[in-house]
């Protein structure tokens, strides 16, 4: 059977018409089209769904057996909705059993999936929908102005220059312009990283998870919340030394700081990855091996990183050179546990695959 996917990947079916995903079938799919052209008649998408209901039907009409359904993702396009995608696909090839699929697009945007769904189906084919429109609609007023309707291209080209005005225009009237670029290159640099790194996603995607924890009654949050405590701790504790040595240079106040708060910060790595542990433990029955090797790589990393801090006070003259061998040791130990961690996961990986059976040998 090939079945007919088409994928919203930015889940305009859902925001806009209340249609939850996975919708499979030639009426549930129609349906789907025609609540979100009657709610936007303007989104590419309705076209991309009449489109996949079309060719199910040239399909048909040749003698295929096949099926159409369409995916769909979330409006924050990223990490969640392509795991979401993901996830539907999976559930809908559980139902219809596919061989194959035929895709069937509006953009570019939802063919970045395409990688996702190659590596579970074959792919026979793609249709790109383009939607043709009369010369009057075409002026680049039009354009812009519809597509800066965009909650998401407006919050990738407006925010960061509503970000300037603001800070900028705050800055002259309190008469320190100076401060105001320096803020505005702090603010702008955040909101970059957190664009770029997805860290929006991850910070929804942990807050939903300790939602969840927390109403199951689950040992993570507790864990989770240590962690956190731990990592403010060690904030806390580096600020403390920071702050006290006023007779200090800006770099042995920042390795000061690096020196307090890195103890705090390896107890929360460790303190975090024991969560983990506890929680796949009551959950499938077995502690997982993947924490031994974890925990050592967090030691050898605190090992390596003081070595390194302690190596730059030497270099600086603050350390006195008595303390050379007690920095080496740090080192070595730390690289030591480092490849160790390496070590122990080969070991692992090479247990698996030894308890793994191996096909049986056709014979000819």
């Amino acid at each position: 059977m090939r079945l007919v996917v088409c994928i919203d990947r930015d889940d305009d079916l859902g925001r806009k018409a209340r249609v939850d995903g996975p919708v499979v079938g030639r009426s549930a799919v129609l349906d789907a089209a025609v609540r979100l052209a009657t709610v936007d008649p303007e989104d590419s998408d309705t076209n991309a769904v009449f489109a996949a209901v079309s060719l199910l039907d040239e399909l048909h009409e040749s003698g295929e057996e096949c099926e159409v359904c369409v995916l769909t993702g979330a409006a924050k396009v990223g990490v969640v909705s392509d795991r979401r995608v993901a996830e539907q696909l999976d559930r809908v090839l559980g139902q219809v059993h596919a061989s194959s699929v035929y895709l069937v697009s509006d953009g570019a945007e939802d063919e970045y999936l395409y990688p996702i769904v190659a590596s579970r189906v074959r792919i026979d084919g793609v249709r790109r929908v383009l939607v043709r429109q009369s010369a009057s609609l075409e002026s680049t007023y039009y354009t812009v102005v519809r597509a800066l309707k965009d909650p998401k291209l407006r919050s990738k080209t407006i925010l960061p220059f509503a970000f300037v005005l603001l800070i900028l225009g705050l800055a002259a009237a309190g008469g320190v312009l100076l401060w105001g670029v320096i803020g505005l290159a702090i603010v702008l640099g955040v909101y970059l990283i957190f664009w770029t790194f997805d860290i929006d996603e991850s910070i929804i995607d942990a807050v939903r998870s300790a939602s969840t924890d927390i109403r199951q009654g689950s040992v993570a949050f507790g864990f989770g919340l240590f962690t956190v405590a731990l990592v403010g701790v060690g904030f806390l504790e580096g600020y403390n030394h920071y702050a006290g040595g006023a007779g200090y240079s800006p770099l042995e106040r920042l390795l000061v700081f690096l020196q307090a708060a890195l103890v705090w910060w390896i107890a929360a790595a460790l303190v975090a990855e024991t969560g983990r542990a506890v929680r796949r433990l009551i959950a499938h029955g077995r502690f997982p091996r993947s924490f031994f090797v974890a925990t050592t790589s967090v030691l050898g990393i605190g090992l390596v990183s003081y070595g390194i801090v302690f190596l730059v006070r030497y270099l600086e003259g603050i350390t006195p050179s008595a303390a050379i061998p007690f920095l080496a040791g740090l080192v070595v130990v730390g690289l030591g546990l480092v490849i160790g961690a390496g070590v122990i996961q080969q070991h692992f990986r090479a247990v698996a695959r030894a308890a793994t059976p191996s096909p049986p040998m056709s014979s000819g």
